[in-house]
């Protein structure tokens, strides 16, 4: 199977990604590359998110060039971008330990989504759970009460994009 026809499989419609205050680059760049490998259609960078444009060298030892295939934007203020991806009718799920989410895997949706991940140690602030259309985490089973959030957002955007293929 070549490369055109492996894309036109596994491509989903319409996800997209939100880094939110993620500080590490080299978390950006893992994000980057899983944005590739899953077919995602933009990568929004907001708040204090570092990106290609900041550290072109330091992303790239973990996006291996995925910061120059998909195509990304930085908005300032994550409501902003929410604002913004729900004008082209892309409903924003939040990746993030709360009370109120819901399991991963029980999560569906049937048009465009952005999932939007937070900042590694304090996730996504409180204040902005009201913007999501939903709120979905990964249980976790062990001691620590999260994942990498590179890893994570692997993880989720492949769960939800298996329902769409």
């Amino acid at each position: 199977m070549n490369n055109d026809m492996r894309s036109a499989q596994v491509t989903p419609p319409g996800l997209q990604i939100v880094a939110h205050n993620v500080r590490s680059i080299l978390n950006v760049g893992a994000i980057f590359r899983t944005a590739d490998a899953v077919g995602a259609g933009k990568v929004w960078l907001t708040g204090f998110t570092p990106g290609p444009d900041i550290h072109p060298e330091r992303i790239a030892k973990t996006a291996l060039g995925a910061e120059l295939t998909v195509p990304w934007e930085r908005v300032g203020r994550l409501e902003d971008c929410i604002r913004t991806l729900r004008e082209q009718g892309i409903r924003a799920v939040a990746l993030e330990r709360c009370e109120s989410a819901t399991d991963y895997r029980s999560y569906h949706s049937d048009v465009p989504v952005a999932v939007v991940v937070g900042n590694e140690v304090d996730g996504l602030p409180v204040t902005s759970h009201n913007l999501f259309d939903a709120v979905i985490e990964i249980p976790m089973r062990g001691k620590k009460e999260s994942l990498n959030v590179a890893i994570a957002l692997g993880i989720a955007v492949y769960e939800i994009t298996r329902a769409w293929k």
